[in-house]
């Protein structure tokens, strides 16, 4: 038998593979489960039960919105009273920490795998992403891989981030460049009623 790269396996090596299928495949299932829930269950409540279940790490008060999608959930962490918007991405291959008080707008995609386009087989790099408490994220933003957001950064809409941003910083484009400052450096304010059934 040989890999997709055409070189030989050995019968420990093929046995790995079909055990790395049949668990991807299990996850996969699981994968499909939290997207029907997500899209098709209107009760937040119930919603994050099934995340937790599925090992997504969710604080006291924080809410994901209808059509959320994940890559492996047990690696995905929420902080307290965070908000995240509806159609969502968010990958948990490698550790991505989201923070207290995050504002996270629909549609944001954030990723920590990518693939090394320089490789022989295109394989694939893994960086974990941090997201600071206070964080705001703009409607469509990309958050790209082993990417740090400091506390209360704001992001604009469609941006996609590609390096770290420092603390209270404000950044929009492609990609994203610094283009203000926010001027509360101690933000301490709790976000807004979330939208029932959304």
């Amino acid at each position: 038998m040989k890999d997709r790269m055409g070189r030989e396996l050995s019968s420990k090596e093929v046995t790995q593979k079909a055990i790395n299928r049949a668990y991807n495949t299990i996850l996969d299932l699981e994968l499909l489960i939290l997207h029907f829930v997500s899209c098709t269950v209107p009760l937040h409540s119930i919603r994050n039960l099934f995340y937790r279940v599925a090992g997504v790490k969710i604080g006291k008060n924080s809410y994901i919105h209808m059509g959320a999608r994940f890559y492996y959930p047990p690696g995905v962490s929420i902080g307290d009273g965070t908000i995240i918007g509806d159609h969502c991405f968010m990958d948990g291959r490698t550790p991505l920490k989201i923070g207290s008080h995050v504002d996270i707008a629909s549609q944001v995609l954030i990723y920590n795998s990518e693939h090394d386009v320089n490789s022989e087989g295109f394989d694939p790099i893994e960086q974990p992403v941090e997201i600071g408490d206070y964080v705001f994220i703009g409607p469509r933003a990309i958050i790209l891989p082993g990417v740090k957001i400091g506390k209360g950064v704001v992001i604009g809409a469609g941006a996609v981030v590609t390096k770290d941003v420092a603390p209270f910083e404000i950044v929009g484009g492609v990609p994203a460049q610094k283009i203000g400052e926010r001027q509360n450096k101690n933000p301490h304010y709790k976000l807004g009623r979330v939208r029932l059934f959304q």
